[in-house]
């Protein structure tokens, strides 16, 4: 057998597994409820929001079953045998735009042609219609992010912010956006987009970097804030986009 490359394993992926041998192991039957977020979080030494990102990706594997308002649940072992989710994990990818893109705004701000901050409101218009139509509006939103790459001129960033955001697409990133992405949220998440036009239409570098890091902060503040329904067993606190 060749010799493989060793690579390193995401965290949540880690906190996965170890928790998927536990159930194989019998020290969480079927039926049995695991331990709230917060203890889990202290006895394995890792923050709560990597935890949860675990728990989600158990969930999209078939060994748990996040029950709102009561907790996660073990679910029955029959059947065929479960792949590993291996995507990128979305609140790494958040951090990760929080970096890149809080810089390409500031830099869009430099240049405030009319017509690119048009295509801005344009994109930001894209996503009120979706969201009133009672879509998910990720075309718009989409939309936006890479515009905002574009004015700043780099085409390489371009694809970058492009990939990064297109992360939201996978297992992991649709079912906590399941969870904790509703209506509401995106009126909100549209209001701070507004505010990144704003302060780019002015030309302020400093108030678009701001504007941008709140924004994704914010989108980060979101898939981690507390469950819904009232989940007192799965609740976990955040504030910013924080190392998990």
């Amino acid at each position: 057998m060749p010799i493989q490359t060793i690579e390193p394993r995401r965290l949540y992926r880690q906190i996965a597994d170890q928790l998927r041998l536990l159930i194989e192991a019998g020290e969480f039957p079927v039926g049995a409820r695991l331990p709230p977020e917060r203890d889990l979080a202290l006895k394995l030494g890792v923050s709560r929001p990597s935890v949860r990102e675990a728990l989600i990706a158990l969930e999209v594997e078939g060994w748990v079953e996040v029950r709102m308002g009561s907790g996660v649940y073990v679910q029955s072992l029959a059947g065929a045998p479960r792949a590993s989710l291996t995507a990128e994990s979305p609140l790494e990818t958040i951090r990760a735009r929080w970096t890149i893109e809080g810089e390409l705004a500031a830099q869009a701000a430099r240049n405030p042609v009319p017509a690119l901050v048009d295509g801005l409101l344009e994109a930001v218009g894209a996503m009120e219609v979706e969201a009133q139509a009672g879509s998910v509006p990720i075309r718009g939103d989409r939309l936006f992010h890479l515009r905002v790459a574009e004015m700043a001129g780099n085409t390489v960033l371009v694809r970058v912010v492009g990939e990064l955001f297109d992360e939201r697409h996978n297992p992991l990133s649709v079912k906590l956006g399941d969870y904790f992405e509703n209506p509401d949220s995106w009126a909100v998440a549209i209001t701070e987009h507004r505010r990144v036009i704003a302060a780019i239409t002015a030309g302020d570098e400093t108030a678009a970097r701001a504007a941008m890091h709140h924004h994704l902060s914010c989108s980060f503040d979101r898939l981690t804030a507390s469950w819904p329904a009232g989940a007192d067993a799965l609740r976990a606190d955040s504030k910013e986009p924080a190392a998990s």
